[in-house]
C-alpha cells in the first residue's frame, strides 16, 4: 500500500503478512479521497477509522492533515503496527486504540467529522453501524459514514444515505448528517 497525497506522498508502507486484513486498495482509496477532496478541507477534519487494520486509510488522512486520526481495532498486531508507523512518519495526529469497534462507539462522547468504517465483510451486525452512529449523534453537522462492504450490504433505504459507489468488488455507502 502506497501514501497517494499530503505530507509522505508516495511513500509506500508495508504491512507484516502476519495481520488478518483485507487492505483498501489503492484504486479504492484513490477513487474514496477523491470524492472526499470535493466536500472537506482535510486539515479541518476529525476522524475515526473503525475495523482499522492495517492504518491504511489513518494514514492517509494524517498525511494530509487531518486534525485527528483515531485508528480502531481489537487486533494487538494491527494496533502496534499502526503505532510504529504513525511513530516512523511522525504523525502526532493519529492515535491509535485497541478496541471493539462496536463497544467504542458506544462510549465515544465527541462527535466527529468523518467514520470511516470497514469491517470484515462476513462480520455479522454490520447493519447496526448506522444505527448506532445517528442514535448516538456520533457525527459533527454535515459530518459523514463511511462504510466498506461486500455487495451483501445495502444501506440505501437508510435515511441518512447520500450515496454509494463500486469499485469492481468493494463498495463505499455514504451517509450523511444532515441536522444542523
Amino acid at each position: 500500500m502506497r501514501i497517494i497525497a499530503g505530507k509522505n506522498k508516495g511513500r509506500k508502507i508495508v504491512a507484516p503478512a502476519t495481520l488478518p486484513v483485507r487492505p483498501t486498495t489503492d484504486l479504492g482509496k484513490e477513487s474514496l479521497f477523491n470524492i472526499l477532496n470535493n466536500y472537506f478541507f482535510f486539515d479541518a477534519v476529525t476522524v475515526i477509522d473503525l475495523f482499522a487494520g492495517t492504518g491504511n486509510i489513518s494514514l492517509e488522512f494524517a498525511s494530509r492533515g487531518a486534525v485527528s486520526v483515531t485508528s480502531v481495532d481489537e487486533f494487538p498486531g494491527c494496533v502496534d503496527f499502526i503505532k510504529k508507523t504513525a511513530a516512523q512518519l511522525q504523525y502526532n495526529n493519529l492515535t491509535a486504540i485497541k478496541a471493539d469497534a462496536f463497544q467504542y462507539l458506544e462510549h465515544l462522547r465527541q462527535p466527529v467529522d468523518i467514520i470511516f468504517a470497514d469491517p470484515p465483510y462476513n462480520m455479522e451486525g454490520i447493519e447496526r453501524l448506522p444505527e448506532i452512529v445517528f442514535e448516538r449523534n456520533l457525527l459533527k453537522p454535515d459530518g459523514w459514514l463511511i462504510i466498506e462492504h461486500s455487495k451483501v450490504h445495502d444501506f440505501s433505504q437508510h435515511p441518512n444515505f447520500y450515496q454509494h459507489r463500486k469499485y469492481g468488488k468493494l463498495n463505499f455507502t455514504f451517509l450523511v448528517n444532515m441536522t444542523e
